[in-house]
């Protein structure tokens, strides 16, 4: 057995190691922090890191250390994702909408060192990234109960920003009224049209009036300074909270599951994304005037192995009778496979327009 002093010495030239390993590591961690900042990447990934602890810990000869491995990479971790929090920090957020609406609340959490910047609509906010006053926008897409934000995906098509990141964030539609009122006071409610589209069974039952406002908290803010009890708002428990509202009934969206699917928008295509089985993308076209020509675009896709998630087609605003296409796939676009797909498409449309790679939606 080796004496005390002994042991010390070891240990002290072991940590002089560690010290210079964990200054190498966070300037690793600083350069990764500066990518997802240019590319409007999270900082936490779930899954990468799982993937990483569960490839890290195998590393460990000795089995009675494996768990106090794992504890070691854990704290190593939170470190790296604090110090990368500070290197984002800064960054500026576009949104539409007031404090308290979902794309406020889905903004704040996907950048919570971001400086968030409030704009009155989806493409104020998307224009503020194109002209460089912002660097990232996060809008809504699409919600699993009333579908598509058809405006941002018109937007998308006609833009020139890039999708680095989806992100999924569960809605729970609340009844906001002023405060000592009663659902039985109601006669009127004021919410953005998808949340009433959310809501309509509960708004048809109670046989209540809507009125359509640019976004849920902006009804919050306009119930409040109203200060009527007959005129309630449809909006989250955050913007009760916000403008001194009371929360008259919870959960009124007819799906409990209700989410809403938000993107980030960057000026940079992040071509990065390692291809795997979480890997999507996103892509809009439009087809030559032949017969068979979408047939030919979608058979692309199947020919190279590409699973579609979804394929939707929206008119060609200036363009009566015309159309673009949609199209959200697994897998990436980026490399030899990629290019034979994309050159492929290219035979049969007239416009190919990748929006973008990113692993899966996160969900926050």
């Amino acid at each position: 057995m080796k004496d005390l002093d002994t042991c010390r010495k070891e240990i002290n030239e072991i940590d002089k190691q560690i010290a210079a390993l964990f200054e190498q590591r966070m300037d690793a961690s600083r350069d990764v922090a500066l990518y997802k900042k240019e590319y409007g990447l999270q900082i936490f990934d779930a899954a990468r890191e799982q993937q990483v602890c569960e490839r890290e810990v195998e590393l460990i000869q000795n089995p009675d250390y494996k768990q106090y491995y794992l504890e070691f990479l854990h704290s190593m971790m939170n470190i790296g994702k604090k110090y990368q929090s500070q290197v984002i920090k800064g960054a500026k957020i576009a949104y539409c909408g007031i404090e308290g609406a979902w794309a406020h609340i889905a903004a704040r959490r996907i950048f919570p060192k971001g400086v968030l910047m409030t704009y009155p609509s989806f493409d104020k906010a998307y224009d503020a990234v194109v002209s460089g006053h912002c660097d990232f926008a996060v809008l809504p897409v699409e919600n699993s109960y009333a579908g598509n934000v058809n405006q941002v995906f018109d937007i998308m098509h006609s833009g020139p920003l890039f999708i680095n990141g989806m992100y999924n964030l569960r809605v729970s539609q609340a009844l906001l009224g002023v405060k000592g009122a009663t659902l039985s006071d109601v006669k009127k409610v004021l919410s953005h049209q998808q949340a009433l589209d959310q809501c309509m069974n509960f708004l048809q039952q109670n046989g209540l009036k809507v009125q359509a406002m640019s976004n849920t908290a902006v009804a919050a803010h306009e119930v409040a300074s109203l200060n009527d009890k007959s005129i309630a708002a449809i909006a989250s428990e955050e913007s009760a909270e916000l403008y001194g509202l009371e929360v008259l009934q919870r959960e009124i969206n007819q799906n409990s599951q209700n989410t809403t699917r938000f993107a980030v928008f960057s000026r940079v295509k992040n071509d990065e994304v390692t291809p795997n089985a979480h890997c999507l993308f996103q892509m809009m076209f439009t087809v030559k005037n032949f017969p068979g020509s979408l047939a030919l675009a979608i058979k692309t896709f199947a020919d190279n192995g590409i699973n579609l998630r979804s394929l939707q087609s929206r008119p060609i605003k200036d363009v009566p009778w015309q159309y673009y296409f949609y199209v959200e796939g697994e897998g990436s676009l980026v490399g030899e496979k990629g290019q034979r797909i994309v050159a492929a498409l290219k035979e049969v449309c007239e416009e190919v327009k990748i929006l973008g790679h990113y692993q899966g939606d996160l969900n926050i």
